[in-house]
């Protein structure tokens, strides 16, 4: 049995045509897969994009009503960032 399988590969592989479609099949499941994860990586951007966005927004929300001037605002990060350190 192992000699007739070997002979059935060794007949598969040496087939110029079917290693060509064998290549083309793996090269486009390659291709699909790796833009697959490209549009993973864009939807992350584009999310992480937006929530920055929201983010500075709702910062600038809180100091407005806080009532605090822009050079409050570094003194009180100034102050947090050293604590953190």
């Amino acid at each position: 049995m192992g000699a007739a399988l070997l002979a059935i590969l060794s007949a598969i592989v040496g087939n110029k045509v079917i290693m060509t479609i064998f290549a083309s099949v793996v090269g486009g499941i390659t291709l699909y897969v790796a833009g697959g994860i490209n549009r993973a990586k864009k939807e992350k951007a584009k999310q992480d994009a937006e929530r920055l966005a929201a983010r500075t927004e709702a910062d600038k929300i809180d100091q407005a009503v806080a009532g605090m001037s822009d050079a409050e605002v570094l003194k009180e990060q100034a102050r947090w960032s050293r604590r953190k350190s």
